[in-house]
Parts: C-alpha cells; structure tokens; sequence
C-alpha cells in the first residue's frame, strides 16, 4: 500500500500571522500529527494556494516553516498563487518545459500526476480566480497519461473541473472542464482526481471517475450552497488527507486533525 497526504489551501501571509487563524500554526500542527500518526507515509503533497497575497515574502515564510520537517514535501500552485515569485523562492523545484508546475511521481504500480491549473500570467484578479488548463498543459497531461503505459493514474489539482454544488465556487471552478475530461477519457486509465479550491470536504464521482476534494487548514466554505460570497468562511477545524493507494483500489480519509489526540489509542 502506498499512502499520500494531502494538504491544500494553507494561505500563507505574513500580514495574518496576527490574527487568531495563523496560517503558520495551523499548517505546522497539521503536519506535526500527520507524521507523528502516518510514518509510512509515502509522499506529502500540498494542492495550491501556498500563499494568499503570491507575494515573495510569503514564500519565505513558507519555505522557513516547511524546512523545519525532515520531510521533502510536494508543492503545487492555486488561484492565489504567483509561479514567477513561487520560483524564485523553491528554486529547486523545476517546471516543466513551458515554465508550468506541474510532474509526475511514479510509484510501483501507479502514477501520480499534479496538474498546474493557475490561469496567469497575467494575473488578473478576480478573473483569475477560475482555473485553466491552457493546450500546451492539456498536452502534457495528454503525453503522461499515454506514457504511463499499464499503470493506473491519480490526478492532483487545485481547481475543481466540474461543478460540486457551492454556486460561488462553481463560478471559478476549471473553466475547461470539458476538455479535461475528453482529454482523460481517451486514456481510461485515471481512478482519481483529488482537488483543493473549495475549502470543503466533499466526493463523489463524475463521468464514473471517483474525486475527492478537501478542506483547508485556515477557514472552511460554510454549507450555504446557493450564496454569492468567494470569500465566505467559517472556523471549523482545519483538516488533511489521506490517499490509500491498493492494488485493487483507492481509500480516501480525512482527518480533522486539531480534534484528535490519537496518542491514548497507541
């Protein structure tokens, strides 16, 4: 079995270290009890929006928190997001030929595929709040799928590609949906897609491929399906992952991790 972690949405910004959500404590709580309860984890990814602002600032904060874990964690970008100030900071973490984050992680019988759906440069806010998946990205995304050969693949990104129910968040969902699932469809060889974006825990299936999405570390979507507001939130605990990854199928967990004190059951 492998086992994936999954955070997203953790909105890093040095202007909210002061407020009572810290996006720092949260995210460094998270990860102190997703290792302490889950070692054999295999891989940590986190789904986008690293940062709230994309500023350079942000970045450093994040990259000084998560070098105090022994642990290479994957990065992916979101809505929030700025590639270029991203770069700058991980400069270790290589693009792909067209300058898009976004790689594969193969595992025995498995690969794992992190899309990048950030719509910028420009970023041109609020329109860029939708997710996009330009040709040269559905190209990609066509090759690995291809090259993966009798592997089966799980599909990582930020945006949601299709709708899950919250008017506002449907708004900004991938806005090439469509082509997406064409572009997968051709392949039959995708058993899940794991999303951030909306702030909320929720799955399903869509054109009979099972998706997951989860909630963020900092504020969650309040269930109000109909309402208008990007920005509403609410103080429910924060939450992470976990992907199970069998020969025969795939188990999705989700621990809200600032409610469980696991240590009186081990």
């Amino acid at each position: 079995m492998s086992r994936i972690v999954v955070f997203t949405d953790i909105h890093f910004s040095v202007e909210h270290l002061d407020r009572e959500i810290n996006p720092v404590a949260r995210l460094e709580t998270g990860l102190q009890h997703a290792l302490k309860y889950n070692p054999n984890a295999e891989h940590i990814i986190i789904t986008g929006d690293l940062t709230h602002h994309g500023d350079v600032p942000s970045y450093e904060l994040l990259k000084e928190t998560l070098d105090r874990f022994d642990r290479p964690i994957e990065l992916m970008v979101g809505n929030h997001d700025n590639r270029e100030n991203f770069l700058s900071v991980f400069g270790e973490i290589a693009p792909d030929p067209n300058g898009f984050i976004q790689r594969t992680i193969d595992l025995p019988n498995h690969q794992l595929i992190l899309l990048d759906t950030l719509d910028g440069p420009p970023y041109d806010y609020p329109l860029s709040h939708r997710g996009l998946l330009c040709d040269k990205r559905l190209s990609w995304l066509e090759s690995q799928l291809a090259n993966a050969a009798e592997r089966e693949c799980i599909i990582f990104m930020h945006h949601h590609p299709h709708n899950v129910g919250f008017r506002a968040m449907d708004t900004i969902k991938l806005v090439n949906g469509e082509q997406f699932y064409q572009t997968i469809e051709r392949h039959n060889n995708v058993r899940h897609i794991s999303c951030g974006h909306v702030h909320r825990t929720i799955s399903g299936t869509h054109r009979g491929i099972p998706f997951s999405v989860f909630k963020s570390t900092v504020g969650q979507m309040p269930m109000i399906f109909n309402a208008m507001d990007f920005h509403a939130e609410t103080d429910e605990p924060a939450a992470y992952g976990l992907i199970d990854i069998e020969p025969n199928g795939i188990t999705v967990h989700t621990e809200d991790y600032e409610l469980t004190n696991l240590d009186q059951f081990i």
